[in-house]
C-alpha cells in the first residue's frame, strides 16, 4: 500500500483520530495541474484534509466537497472526495509564485487570502449538507480546525503539510485530524491539548520519516490508542465523455442551439484531471435533443399534478 489513511480512537473512544500520507496522491495532482510550489502545497494540503474526511462519510456513493475560495492570487481551490480514499482536485489559479513568508515556509496563507471555506456532504437526499465559515489564516489546517469547531461544534486539531523538493516535485504530503466526541471528559480535553502543543510540525514529523501510525502514535499513545482502519488513498477522477454529455444536456437550450448554430466541434475539459472530450455537431444535436425530451417530459408530469 502506497498512500493511505489510517483511522483510530483514543481514551475509551472519546477521541477519533485520522491521519494520511498522501505522497504520491498530491504528487499526481502536481504533475497533472501543473502546480508551482506553493500551490502544490495548497492543493496538497486541501487534498490531504479532503481524503480523510471523505473517510468519516457512511455511505457508499456519498460525496465531500471542500470549497475555498480567497481574494488571495491563487483564487479558489476545490476538492472531493468520496469514504474510499479516493480524491480529487484543482486550483484556480494553480501557477501563482510568491516569496517564502517571514516563517521561511511557503506562502499558502498569502496564495489563497482573505474568504471562505465551504463543506459539501452530498448523502443522496433531496437537498446536500453545506456548511461555510470565514477562513481565518487561509493556511487550511487552521480554516479546516475552525470550520470543526464553529459549524460542527466538534472540537478538533488538524496538521497538514506538503514538503516540496528544489525540483517543485513532492517529498512528503500528509496530515492528521483529531477530534474530541461529545463524551469526553475535562481531563481528556485538557491531556489532548497538552498532548497536540508537544508535537512538531507535519513536514518536520514526516522529514524524519515518521508514517501515519507513527503521528497518532505520538499524539495519542499515552491515551490508549486503538487502531480501527487502513485503508489506501488515491487520486482518482471519474470523469467520462458519457457523465460530460449529462452536464451539457443540463444546460439551457438556447445556450446549445447557439454552440450547435456555430457549426464548429467543441472540446470540454476537465477541471480536475485535464481530460479533454471532443464533441462533433451531430453529437451536440443528439444532446439536445435528448435535453430537450428531458424538459418535455418534465413538463407534462408537471401538467398531471396540476390536474
Amino acid at each position: 500500500m502506497s498512500d493511505y489513511i489510517v483511522t483510530a480512537t483514543a481514551a475509551n473512544a472519546s477521541i477519533r483520530a485520522f491521519a494520511i500520507d498522501a505522497t504520491e496522491l498530491v504528487e499526481k495532482a502536481r504533475t497533472l495541474h501543473n502546480t508551482s510550489p506553493v500551490m502544490t502545497a495548497a492543493l496538497g494540503r486541501l487534498l490531504s484534509a479532503g481524503a480523510m474526511m471523505g473517510s468519516m462519510m457512511k455511505g457508499d456513493d456519498d460525496v465531500l466537497t471542500l470549497q475555498i475560495s480567497g481574494d488571495g492570487p491563487a483564487k479558489g481551490l476545490t476538492v472531493t472526495a468520496n469514504r474510499h480514499g479516493q480524491v480529487k482536485g484543482y486550483a484556480v489559479n494553480p501557477y501563482v509564485d510568491l516569496p517564502i513568508n517571514d516563517k521561511g515556509k511557503l506562502d499558502v496563507g498569502g496564495a489563497v487570502g482573505n474568504g471562505t471555506l465551504t463543506v459539501i456532504r452530498d448523502m443522496g437526499l433531496k437537498e446536500p449538507y453545506n456548511g461555510i465559515c470565514n477562513l481565518i489564516s487561509g493556511e487550511i489546517a487552521e480554516d479546516l480546525a475552525y470550520y470543526f469547531n464553529v459549524s460542527e461544534q466538534t472540537p478538533s486539531a488538524v496538521g497538514l503539510g506538503v514538503r516540496v523538493a528544489k525540483d517543485g516535485s513532492v517529498e512528503d504530503a500528509g496530515g492528521f485530524i483529531v477530534q474530541l466526541m461529545p463524551n469526553a471528559e475535562e481531563s481528556v480535553v485538557a491531556a489532548l491539548e497538552n498532548q497536540i502543543a508537544k508535537i512538531d510540525s507535519i513536514t518536520e514529523m514526516m522529514e524524519k520519516g515518521m508514517t501515519p501510525e507513527d503521528i497518532l502514535e505520538t499524539i495519542l499513545g499515552p491515551m490508549g490508542l486503538e487502531w480501527t482502519g487502513k485503508e489506501p488513498a488515491a487520486f482518482v477522477c471519474d470523469c467520462s465523455k458519457d457523465r460530460v454529455s449529462r452536464a451539457l444536456a443540463a444546460i439551457n437550450v438556447k445556450e446549445l442551439d447557439d454552440i450547435i448554430q456555430d457549426g464548429e466541434p467543441i472540446e470540454v475539459r476537465c477541471h480536475f484531471c485535464g481530460s479533454t472530450y471532443q464533441f462533433s455537431i451531430d453529437e451536440l444535436k443528439a444532446i439536445r435533443e435528448q435535453a430537450s425530451g428531458a424538459r418535455l417530459k418534465q413538463i407534462q408530469i408537471q401538467d398531471e399534478f396540476r390536474q
